[in-house]
């Protein structure tokens, strides 16, 4: 089960080299030691740091791990210099683990970084390499977090073949109650631990007995539902919309995951054959993923004559490391806009197949908070050759940076290890992309600010977002509803759930939250 909030925005990721990295240890930092003399073992001293090669998987050991996690964190980093050398003694692996990043905030004053987390390795792998996470297949939109406020818990999407859809749980209905418990009214630790258990399961076969008011019914419906091992459809819905000055291609891309590369190539090849005259590219959920495949799509997008010897991202990481890569040990250079299947699963696509294009002159893009960095990356890379991005919906998460997953002691951490700039050198958008009638920063990019429309399918013309982009398409405007619904910041449609994350399944809330934003090779 996913679910969508404004504050836990540190789960979206995406993803930055053309293959997940998972190493235990490599680089070294400043000192060739730690070890106090005479010990046995490694030891804390401040402002020295050992290989972490060499701390690499010593299991049986906390604090050889939290050693490890200090000498990569000081090594690769993007920030390594502004991570305060606490003994971890005092702490847990995980409690040390949320200590190695910085405290330091933004030029806007928000915290600087918002993406830092840890997660099972065999979770993470069965995450990566299908989106597969265990609940019911629907994801939900938390609004009204706040104490003393009604909450109202909603479905945004299900995947198909769910035990959701299966159940015609579908976009728009509400989750009154989980096994007998109010979702608006819960307040007291156990209640609470009730919503958790049963909005996030964290094993297959639990039962969990929903009431919920489908869209637009007057009574409520009760069903029970058995989590399962759902797995992503990242690409679905696409469609051609016949209009009366052309063809509008229409595409649902939820997740750059490694499926997504035969699902993406499967409709790109639709629409090209349907010579679509525009595009109009949802990814209002999508919180990142490979950015190989944001590359792909956005070269499919554009073309070849838009994107030969172009930059799709160049990537810089911390002062230790300006011209390699400290992660692969290789020399920096930019990634392109990639024109082949790379063939992430050899079983759905082989590599080495040309892709199909559009050959598109702009493109409309369906946002929402949950938007995040491979998505964020591909808008970027896209506006850096010149292809113009109207842009409807809700300020984008703000995430121009990326992390190689790298995993030690069956733990898989994600730290922020490098950003990113497209074609023109821009990359700070780090307070996200924003819908702007009349745009003047870099950041703000051409388009309306516009609520997620709960109370349509996905897909639908009249769904809000996707109207107001066949609005523009004519008018070259914003529909009169987008002015009625601008909000500045235009965040607050996706509340973030503190009823859920004051009790002890915190980490479960914050592992389905990026469940949402299957991850890979991280930017």
């Amino acid at each position: 089960m996913q679910l969508l909030s404004s504050n836990t925005l540190a789960p979206f990721i995406i993803s930055a080299s053309l293959l997940l990295t998972a190493c235990g240890g490599g680089g070294s930092s400043s000192g060739d030691n730690n070890s106090n003399t005479g010990s046995t073992s490694p030891q804390w001293v401040a402002g020295q740091f050992a290989n972490y090669s060499t701390l690499a998987n010593q299991c049986s050991v906390p604090l050889t791990q939290k050693l490890w996690l200090r000498s990569w964190s000081d090594d690769t980093y993007l920030w390594y210099d502004e991570i305060i050398d606490r003994d971890p003694a005092p702490y847990s692996v995980a409690e040390y683990f949320e200590l190695l990043k910085t405290d330091e905030l933004s030029d806007t004053g928000n915290l600087k970084d918002n993406f830092h987390f840890s997660m099972p390795t065999a979770e993470w792998e069965l995450l990566n390499g299908s989106g597969a996470s265990v609940g019911y297949g629907m994801t939900l939109n938390l609004r009204n977090a706040s104490a003393g406020v009604s909450r109202q818990v909603t479905v945004a999407f299900n995947e198909p073949n769910t035990p959701a859809s299966n159940a015609g749980i579908s976009r728009g209905a509400i989750i009154v109650s989980v096994d007998g418990v109010s979702v608006a009214n819960a307040n007291d630790s156990d209640s609470i631990d009730t919503l958790n258990a049963g909005l996030f399961p964290d094993a297959t076969g639990k039962q969990t007995v929903f009431t919920v008011r489908d869209l637009n019914a007057q009574t409520d419906r009760t069903v029970t539902l058995s989590a399962g091992t759902i797995v992503s459809t990242p690409v679905q819905n696409t469609k051609t919309i016949q209009t009366t000055n052309g063809k509008v291609g229409y595409l649902q891309f939820n997740s750059h995951i490694a499926t997504a590369e035969k699902g993406l190539y499967d409709a790109m090849t639709l629409l090209s054959n349907a010579q679509v005259d525009d595009l109009v590219l949802d990814i209002r959920y999508n919180g990142g993923g490979l950015l190989a495949l944001a590359s792909q799509l956005g070269y499919m997008i554009a073309g070849d004559n838009a994107t030969t010897n172009r930059v799709f991202e160049q990537t810089s990481f911390n002062n230790k490391y300006p011209n390699i890569n400290p992660v692969t040990r290789e020399a920096l250079s930019p990634m392109p806009f990639i024109s082949e299947s790379i063939g992430f699963n050899t079983s759905l696509l082989r590599s080495g197949l040309s892709l199909p294009t559009l050959n598109l002159k702009r493109v409309f893009v369906l946002t929402t908070p949950g938007t995040c960095s491979a998505s964020e990356a591909l808008m970027n890379a896209l506006r850096g050759i010149n292809i113009e991005v109207i842009q409807l919906g809700d300020t984008t998460c703000g995430k121009p940076y990326g992390f190689y997953p790298t995993s030690n002691c069956a733990t898989t951490y994600f730290t922020i290890q490098f950003k990113g700039v497209n074609d023109k050198g821009f990359g700070e958008y780090s307070d996200g992309f924003i819908p702007s009638a009349n745009p003047t920063l870099d950041s703000e990019v051409p388009g309306c600010v516009l609520e997620d429309d709960l109370g349509h399918a996905l897909g639908d013309t009249n769904e809000r977002l996707l109207s107001a982009a066949l609005f523009y398409r004519n008018n070259n405007r914003c529909p009169a509803t987008a002015s009625a619904l601008a909000r500045a910041p235009a965040r607050e449609s996706f509340v973030d759930p503190g009823f859920m994350l004051q009790d002890t399944r915190n980490q479960n809330v914050l592992k389905n939250n990026r469940i949402l934003t299957p991850l890979a090779l991280e930017q």
